[in-house]
């Protein structure tokens, strides 16, 4: 639901422009005013787990998700509309990390890695999906509510899992009873907010003063977050982020190459999804037809990629990403050969080309990650996770946004060019980043 919820909105982004008379900025803020609450408070929602129950705080997080849905679908005007948004996250934030962490700490050995396994292919096809349900969903126009059922959809499937968790989860937590870090609290969230609220709001307010200062702040708090978790940690408290997990390389690694992906991954389907309906002129149904060749991709891959993580280790990841690259490249050359005014079927190979490779690294990098977590750092490790990938995703709507938006006077084709072309390059990175990696995944 809450991955889903990212991806769902961008084939609505035009339907939500139009009918509520929305801008440019007011759009883009419907996408990262959620992306920024659950990131800057996802590590923060790990902890809580670990204190209050696991199931317990995913229960709340779900709670308010689907109250916050409920509050999107009735939302009168654009401002109502983001601060639900931003809210809505409030309870993504809550929700994604106890998810992990209660898989982390029920699963062991292989069943662990067939469960993590699992939830990295329910991800990407929440993803991959989301423009298809979105389209299907505006289409079918439901009692005339248009866009507004893609969060109205939210609240029956909310309630049951909200009635489905207490018989079906079992609740854990951190048995040492410590209390929330508030000082860690605060400076994770000042460091996150410094860094992605510029580069969000930024284009926008044509980069004042404020937003590089927040930038250069981000450091000096980041090293100061960094600092009191040690020193927490070293006269016996429980620190926010458990200092003694980012000892292991592996994770460090994973994390960083979880980031760098995520970087490109939301971003994509942002600018695709404006290619598509601004610059050809689809409708959201259409649009969400023309994903379809994306979520094969993945389908075709993902449901094998834990095997051959288990077999090949990091080189599926590093094979995935360069497929995407491809079909980055491909996409590219579609692009450039067929403008907005060409046949759409130009642009099939590279999203299938683009969606395997997806699907060739969701999972064996969530697995990666989640390998080196135990129950007592199940909250931190699971925390870091989710918020590398929110994070990733903020930073890259932000980036490739200023991109696009900022080429959109050579006409959308140009812009996505641009897009596709940094996009590609961002997962040279990744592929590269693999090498840090260890050269098999653990089993427990």
């Amino acid at each position: 639901m809450f991955v889903l919820d990212f991806f769902i909105v961008n084939v609505a982004l035009p339907s939500i422009q139009h009918g509520l008379g929305a801008g440019e900025g007011a759009i883009e803020w419907v996408v990262a005013g959620y992306t920024l609450s659950t990131a800057v408070l996802l590590v923060t929602g790990g902890r809580l787990g670990d204190q209050f129950g696991r199931r317990r705080v995913f229960a709340l997080g779900m709670a308010i998700f689907v109250a916050t849905s409920a509050a999107c679908a009735l939302a009168p005007d654009p401002a109502v509309l983001v601060a639900a948004r931003v809210v809505q996250g409030v309870g993504a934030a809550l929700m994604a990390p106890n998810i992990l962490s209660i898989l982390g700490v029920v699963y062991t050995g292989p069943a662990r890695v067939r469960a993590i396994s699992i939830y990295g292919m329910v991800m990407g096809l929440a993803a991959t999906s989301g423009q298809i349900i979105g389209g299907i969903l505006i289409r079918t126009d439901l009692a005339g509510l248009g866009w507004r059922t893609i969060f109205w959809i939210n609240v029956p499937i909310g309630v049951a899992a909200l009635i489905a968790a207490p018989r079906l989860v079992p609740e854990s937590r951190d048995e040492r009873g410590s209390r929330l870090d508030l000082v860690g609290v605060t400076l994770i969230t000042a460091c996150l907010i410094a860094v992605v609220l510029p580069l969000v709001e930024g284009r926008q307010a044509g980069w004042p003063a404020w937003s590089w200062a927040a930038l250069a702040a981000a450091v000096p708090l980041a090293i100061a977050f960094g600092l009191h978790q040690r020193r927490k940690a070293e006269r016996g408290g429980v620190p926010l982020l458990n200092p003694g997990v980012f000892a292991s390389w592996p994770l460090r690694a994973g994390l960083l190459t979880q980031t760098a992906f995520w970087c490109q991954q939301a971003a994509s389907y942002l600018v695709l999804g404006l290619y598509l309906q601004q610059g050809h002129g689809l409708s959201p149904l259409a649009a969400g037809g023309v994903f379809t060749f994306l979520a094969a991709g993945y389908l075709v891959t993902s449901f094998r990629a834990p095997a051959l993580t288990m077999r090949f280790g990091r080189s599926v990841i590093a094979a995935g990403a360069l497929t995407a690259a491809l079909g980055d490249a491909a996409l590219y050359l579609a692009t450039a050969h067929a403008g907005t005014s060409g046949s759409v079927a130009w642009l099939f190979p590279g999203l299938l080309l683009l969606g395997a490779g997806q699907g060739l690294c969701i999972t064996p990098l969530t697995t990666t990650v989640l390998s080196h977590a135990d129950p007592a750092t199940a909250g931190s490790v699971s925390g870091a996770l989710s918020t590398a990938q929110q994070v990733g995703n903020s930073v890259g709507v932000a980036v490739t946004g200023v991109l696009f938006f900022g080429a959109l006077s050579h006409g959308y084709g140009v812009a996505f060019e641009r897009s596709v072309l940094q996009m590609g390059g961002l997962l040279l990175v990744v592929a590269a980043l693999t090498r840090l990696m260890p050269g098999r995944q653990r089993a427990a």
